[in-house]
């Protein structure tokens, strides 16, 4: 099949022009003014922006949790994200305790069969290496396209690992040509400060931050860097949501050292005084890191538009409000921790970041697209328009007006974080190696176009034709 995308102004991280694109067989093969080439489809983009396809590194769908599993599994997970313009995720594998990762991953990759609407790869969180994979299987993995690993340093007794098992993975990711993905928060003082907390009678939603300060998240990023410095391995520190965090990734990355990190759309709108919400709504908010002080929403735009923090993921973790929020009603820690989100990223950063005046188009798309492309082994066949990437397009309306419900939304979630917020900007086209997924508000493919992606190693680029090994 065939496109030609005309007249729509091309966005990049670095680039801003009007042209016409044309992708047969995939991938993008011209870019110029007024093509003259016939086409199976023709898209009329005059007025509106040509985005590369948007690249989620973080979400978790058909998660087991807390006693339950997300409420989106692959299909609705990815349905959502398409109407979203994200074309591409990276989701994580759960190693369960016992499981080989070889095991973990035929487990996940069995809930995606037939399902995938979008492109994705899987990051493998790491949680046993004593009973269960083994460091030479973990070595592995990057051959066969898996080419980052997860370490949990909170949630004790469930996923959280000690520090040589942290240390231990960062050696073999030095080896290897992996990065390693840290969720940075110190998981023995949260577990103190979450059993003084219901010892003294104290189980509403809001005590899920109090018993999570900043602090801790601050320095569990600390003692990651440092570790990653002593390993020789790059480090990404995910879902940075304070001063705390940020400030030693700075400090990092001045010094020039090989530490990346992200922040998620929500904490850039949601921030503690949405836990206090009467009635149980505050549990809608309670994932992790938590909400924090309203003052470092700035902290984190400023972060975002000076390359402190390099991408904008989701951290997609839904459930439902009504029967798996409210397994916590009495206890604010049985509260399954996460939130919905894979839809609206790019209609939020657009108005409130672009719209806004914060950050430049360019820079968006670099946040949203590009650089995590480019960290997570996808770039350039993802996260740019150029000849020879894959034909991953987002044909974007900066005039479409939409307020963001629950009740328009593709995930199964019964809420939504944003809801009743109008944004101007929203998707009209959405393909993938063009292929049109989304136009004119419907889902026009079919689950089971999506692919698995071997990525690249850490620092390479993805060239097209690779495949699993």
């Amino acid at each position: 099949m065939s496109v030609l995308i005309k007249g729509g102004r091309i966005l990049t991280a670095a680039d801003d022009y009007v042209a016409d694109v044309y992708a047969e067989d995939e991938t993008i093969t011209l870019i110029g003014e007024s093509l003259d080439v016939a086409a199976d489809k023709v898209i009329d983009a005059s007025g509106k922006y040509v985005l590369p396809g948007c690249v989620d590194p973080h979400t978790h769908l058909d998660m087991p949790f807390g006693g339950t599993v997300t409420i989106d599994d692959v299909e609705s997970g990815q349905t959502a994200a398409a109407f979203g313009g994200t074309t591409t995720h990276v989701d994580f594998v759960i190693q369960p305790q016992g499981s080989t990762f070889a095991q973990a991953l035929d487990e996940w990759r069995a809930k995606a069969d037939g399902k995938q609407v979008i492109d994705m790869g899987y990051h493998m969180a790491v949680t046993d290496l004593k009973e269960g994979g083994t460091l030479e299987e973990l070595a592995s993995l990057p051959d066969e396209g898996v080419t980052s690993y997860k370490l949990f340093m909170a949630y004790k007794g469930a996923l959280m690992v000690d520090d040589e098992t942290l240390f231990r993975t960062m050696e073999v990711a030095a080896e290897t040509g992996a990065l390693v993905m840290v969720h940075a928060e110190n998981g023995d003082a949260i577990d103190v400060l979450v059993k003084k907390a219901l010892a003294e009678g104290h189980v509403e939603p809001h005590y899920h931050a109090l018993t999570r300060p900043p602090e801790t998240e601050g320095e569990a990023t600390n003692r990651a860097i440092q570790l990653a410095r002593v390993a020789g391995c790059p480090l990404y520190v995910v879902h940075v949501s304070c001063q705390e965090s940020v400030e030693p990734i700075a400090l990092a990355r001045e010094k020039g050292w090989d530490v990346w990190g992200e922040t998620c759309t929500q904490y850039f709108f949601v921030d503690y005084s949405f836990l206090e919400r009467p009635g149980f709504e505050g549990a809608k908010y309670v994932y992790t890191p938590p909400p924090r002080a309203r003052e470092n929403q700035d902290v984190l735009w400023n972060a975002v538009r000076t390359d402190i923090l390099s991408a904008v993921s989701t951290d997609h973790c839904a459930f439902l409000w009504d029967g798996q929020k409210t397994m916590g009603r009495d206890d604010f820690s049985k509260i399954p921790n996460g939130a919905p989100g894979l839809e609206n990223r790019l209609q939020m950063i657009h108005e409130f970041g672009v719209r806004a005046g914060r950050i430049t188009l360019n820079r968006m798309v670099e946040l949203l697209a590009t650089s995590p492309a480019k960290l997570f082994g996808l770039y350039p066949r993802k996260g740019t328009v150029a000849v020879g990437s894959d034909a991953d397009l987002v044909v974007f309306d900066p005039e479409k007006r939409v307020t963001i419900t629950a009740a328009s939304q593709h995930s199964k979630s019964d809420y939504n974080l944003f809801e009743g917020t109008e944004v101007t900007g929203s998707p009209d086209a959405v393909l993938l190696r063009g292929k049109v997924l989304v136009e004119n508000d419907e889902l026009v493919a079919q689950p089971g176009i999506g692919r698995f992606v071997a990525r690249a190693k850490f620092g390479e680029e993805l060239r097209p034709g690779r495949v699993p090994a």
